[in-house]
């Protein structure tokens, strides 16, 4: 069997098993057995090379256990995000192409900050994602991240060392009780961002990999999908100081009802904003002075 018809073998079992990206899935299950990129599996794909045995034998079971669709990410053992290799895998949540989008607004708050130390906290941070980022992406920015699973604690100090991001400081708490936990963060905060579960608990994700393998603590906000966010907003308010921006994440069609609850709540210009799909993804709002 040469690389090209295993390739051709794996895309034909995920189409059948509806796997959305069939093509890129098979390439990227190809790329991590044989310790290449992408890339070099499209050209040897082409050149004809062949594929050993045992590793024929190992793409062949990554793509039956892909078909039964449990995700990409946990049989690589690695998910992108923005410039970040991160490590995940079961008990946290795999962090989404969408969230680049709400990351990047809370980097540009950040670099907005005339201070030469500007702060900031993600809360929930799961992997580890955003606030990696913004620990990276803004290197004289002090960032934490709040985690309250064990298992996806663990998965943030992994990804955490691996990255070697000195200025980031993880934190294990409720993100409700932060505040009094980390008494010094208290109205020292530029900004505060989250991607909280909100998925009411009566919606059922389409998507098996979202519904089977991803945390249900990290999907559902209650009857309404809101009550993490409410938990956000009251939480913010303690750690922000005045002029601070919150933002936070959420599904396409909340924007308005969270825009209510923070404006209820007394901070300032809550706006929605729309991802590359233009659907409304994040709504910053900023603490009154």
């Amino acid at each position: 069997m040469t690389l090209r018809d295993l390739l051709d073998h794996a895309v034909s079992v995920l189409a059948g098993a509806h796997v959305p990206s069939p093509e890129a899935d098979a390439e990227l299950l190809v790329a991590h057995v044989l310790g290449v990129s992408r890339g070099r599996v499209q050209a040897l794909a082409v050149t004809g090379s062949g594929v050993d045995a045992e590793q024929r034998q190992e793409v062949l079971e990554l793509v039956e256990r892909r078909a039964a669709r449990e995700p990409l990410q946990h049989l690589t053992g690695i998910a992108a995000f923005r410039s970040l290799e991160l490590a995940v895998g079961p008990g946290v949540f795999v962090p989404r192409p969408e969230t680049e989008m709400v990351a990047q607004i809370a980097i540009d708050a950040l670099l907005a900050v005339p201070s030469p130390t500007p702060r900031a906290a993600d809360l929930g941070t799961g992997s580890g994602a955003i606030a990696l980022a913004l620990a990276t992406e803004v290197p004289h920015a002090e960032v934490v991240a709040v985690e309250n699973s064990p298992r996806a604690f663990i998965w943030a100090r992994e990804n955490s060392r691996r990255v070697g991001a000195e200025n980031l400081r993880l934190v294990f708490s409720d993100l409700a009780d932060v505040a009094d936990a980390i008494p010094d963060l208290r109205g020292t905060l530029d900004v505060v961002i989250s991607n909280p579960p909100y998925i009411p608990e009566g919606a059922i994700p389409r998507d098996p990999e979202v519904r089977l393998h991803d945390p249900a603590a990290a999907l559902y906000g209650g009857p309404d999908g809101l009550d993490v966010v409410r938990a956000v907003s009251a939480t913010a308010r303690r750690l922000l100081r005045p002029g601070g921006t919150l933002v936070l994440e959420h599904g396409e069609e909340q924007g308005g009802a969270i825009r209510d609850l923070l404006a209820a709540d007394g901070w300032s210009a809550p706006a929605t904003s729309r991802d590359l799909t233009h659907r409304d993804r994040a709504t910053t709002a900023t603490l009154a002075g």
